[in-house]
């Protein structure tokens, strides 16, 4: 529920820093800025209403305890009146030096003068209820927060624009034009009015229903935009693959040795290949295992392999194929990804036809994680690889990456389905209408048109305190 209080929390990250900002929202806000904080050289008894400094202006000052007169810190402040602020409250902020022990003590003044400690998101969730954003708007806040790649940044940036809403809303025009013909006919069946008739209602529909399933058939890419992808690194003992993690990164991330087996568990870093984000894991080597570690080993090797996005399959090209390539080349049937014939560097025992020839189907490069050779063409291919997976969004580009729109989206579709099946098996407009409806509702809940609490718990508890 929505308690119109005064809410306050820190909106920049804990820890030491040059500069923290301690954010105050609600009736409160200003009256709780004015007993804190006083323009510099105005002896705290002296202030008065016009203490603070004119709307959305920063100006220097100190920060006082209301009770005994001592000055916290230096800081500067800002107030932004209702409605046009962040959550269409009156917000103040202020900008102190960021050291942990000031925030807390600012903190605290601010909750003795009548304020209340944030909950996650409630910044965001104040500004959605007082219509300043969307729910896709606020979930794009946090991605911006969360985005560690340019596809994300990106994607985070449209949606924050409202890409996404505008796609919906649009889908939602449709489905209420149809309802309206249909109770237009419901409620003025003697009037003889030129409604539509049921083919052009179940055409209208089908139409609505198209550009749905191209937006609900969307996330695999959103998805990959917004988290990365995951590309596990497979291949027998001592071909390479922690040497090519270790390149890849740039860091020594994972133990290399002669020894087969070195690597027992899933080692896993992330980098960027073109704008995307890849999640890379380092995986035991497939081979009949030799003691019961190693076994749980390669059976995890086995689960991430058949769970990931794509491959990198490395095959020792200094030693003749055998019977653990086979088994890698099993894991790479219809898989996408990369294939690396490692050791350049030393004399060939194993060529690429002889590959090609055993069903090798994904791309395949010579490559020498000891000297480096193709590194570079590596991480083309990998987002290569990568553009190839994001392929498939709408004209607009407007892609979901949350399983909260996948789930709305189809509900949708399967209310659209139902009512143009009603519609063509020429059912009373009642009937049709009612699926509409559930179709239009469907489509609401992605941007808060049509809003339930649990729904509302879901999207803001993922938020940090402060947003």
């Amino acid at each position: 529920m929505y308690t119109q209080d005064t809410i306050v929390a820190p909106a920049t990250p804990p820890g030491r820093g040059a500069v923290a900002i301690v954010r105050l929202s609600g009736p409160r806000a200003t009256a709780i800025a004015r007993a804190l904080w006083h323009p510099r050289g105005r002896k705290a008894a002296a202030a008065h209403d016009d203490a603070l400094p004119p709307a959305r202006r920063l100006a220097l000052g100190e920060i006082r305890d209301p009770d005994s007169g001592a000055i916290m810190d230096r800081a500067m402040c800002v107030v932004m009146p209702a409605p046009n602020s962040l959550t269409g409250e009156d917000v103040v902020e202020l900008h102190c030096h960021g050291g942990p022990y000031v925030v807390r003590r600012v903190l605290g003044l601010a909750m003795a003068a009548g304020a209340r400690m944030a909950e996650p998101g409630e910044f965001s969730r104040r500004a959605y209820l007082n219509g300043r954003i969307d729910l896709t708007e606020a979930e794009a806040i946090a991605d911006l927060v969360d985005a560690r790649s340019e596809s994300a940044l990106q994607q985070a940036i449209a949606q924050l624009g409202g890409a996404l809403a505008q796609r919906v809303s649009a889908l939602r025009r449709g489905i209420i034009a149809v309802r309206a013909h249909l109770e237009a006919e419901i409620d003025f069946a003697d009037e003889g009015l030129n409604l539509p008739s049921r083919q052009e209602i179940a055409s209208a529909l089908a139409r609505v229903g198209a550009d749905a399933a191209l937006l609900h058939d969307s996330f695999a890419r959103g998805r990959l935009m917004r988290d990365g992808a995951r590309a596990v690194i497979v291949g027998k003992p001592n071909a390479g693959k922690s040497s090519v993690l270790n390149l890849l990164l740039g860091a020594d991330r994972a133990i290399v040795t002669p020894v087969p087996g070195t690597t027992r568990d899933v080692i896993e870093e992330s980098m960027t290949a073109g704008p995307w984000r890849l999640v890379l894991q380092d995986t035991a080597g497939v081979r009949e295992a030799v003691d019961e570690v190693e076994r749980i080993g390669v059976a995890r090797t086995l689960s991430h392999a058949g769970a990931a996005d794509l491959l990198i399959a490395v095959f020792d090209g200094s030693r003749p194929f055998e019977e653990e390539d086979a088994r890698v080349l099993a894991l790479c049937a219809g898989r996408p990804g990369v294939a690396l014939l490692n050791k350049s560097d030393l004399p060939a025992a194993l060529l690429p036809e002889d590959l090609i020839a055993r069903g090798l189907g994904m791309a395949l490069m010579r490559f020498s994680a000891l000297n480096a050779d193709g590194a570079s063409t590596l991480r083309d291919e990998l987002a290569r690889v990568l553009a190839a997976l994001a392929r498939g969004a709408p004209s607009d580009g407007v892609a979901i990456s949350r399983e909260r729109h996948r789930d709305a989206l189809s509900k949708a579709l399967r209310a659209i389905e139902n009512a143009r099946d009603a519609a063509l098996a020429g059912m009373p407009p009642e009937i049709v209408a009612v699926d509409t409806a559930a179709a239009a509702e469907a489509l609401g809940a992605i941007t808060g048109e049509v809003g339930v609490e649990d729904v509302l718990d879901a999207v803001f508890r993922e938020f940090c305190i402060g947003k």
